[in-house]
C-alpha cells in the first residue's frame, strides 16, 4: 500500500565528486523543516533496490548529476514518465534509473516523479567535496525543492516563489 507522502531521493556515487550532486543535496536537506509527510533517503547510485521505496510513495522527488553537455551547475526539472523521458547521459547509474523506471511500469506502480538533474563536468573527479561551481547551486536546488513540497503540501511561507515547476 502506498503511503500519500513525498520521498526526497539522492541518487550519486558520494566519492566520486560532482557524480554524488545527489546524495550531497539529499544529506543536506535532512537539516531543513520539512513537512511530516516527506520521507528522505540517500539512494547511492540507484538500481533495482529502490525499487521498494518508489512503491511505498505517490510522489519521489529525484536528485541526480547528469552529462548533458550543459554547463556545470545547470539545473534542470524533468517529469519523467517512462524511461525515455530520462536525459540521455545520467551519469556512472543511468542504467538502473532507467530500468528501475521500466520495471514500475510494469508492475504498475509508477509513482509522479520529479527529478532534478543538475549538469556535471566531469564523472572522472574522485574525493567527497563537490567542485565550486556544483557547490555554489545547491542551495538553490533546495530551495527549489523547498518550492516543489510548498506548493504540494501547503507549507507556510513557500507559496510566494517562483518554481521551476
Amino acid at each position: 500500500m502506498k503511503k500519500n507522502k513525498t520521498l526526497i531521493l539522492g541518487i550519486g556515487n558520494y566519492l566520486m565528486g560532482d557524480e554524488g550532486v545527489g546524495v550531497h543535496i539529499a544529506s543536506r536537506m535532512e537539516l531543513e523543516e520539512l513537512p511530516a509527510t516527506v520521507d528522505i533517503l540517500d539512494g547511492g547510485t540507484g538500481g533495482f533496490h529502490l525499487l521498494g521505496f518508489f512503491e511505498l510513495y505517490h510522489h519521489v522527488i529525484l536528485i541526480d548529476a547528469t552529462l548533458d553537455g550543459n554547463p556545470p551547475g545547470t539545473i534542470r526539472l524533468i517529469k519523467p514518465k517512462f524511461a525515455g523521458d530520462f536525459p540521455p547521459a545520467m551519469s556512472t547509474h543511468d542504467i538502473g534509473l532507467k530500468d528501475l523506471v521500466s520495471a514500475l511500469h510494469l508492475l504498475d506502480q509508477m509513482p509522479e516523479i520529479d527529478l532534478f538533474v543538475i549538469s556535471i563536468a566531469s564523472v572522472q573527479q574522485q574525493g567527497i567535496e563537490l567542485s565550486p561551481n556544483i557547490e555554489r547551486i545547491v542551495p538553490s536546488v533546495i530551495d527549489e525543492i523547498k518550492c516543489l513540497l510548498g506548493k504540494r503540501h501547503r507549507m507556510p511561507g513557500k507559496h510566494q516563489l517562483t518554481c521551476l515547476s
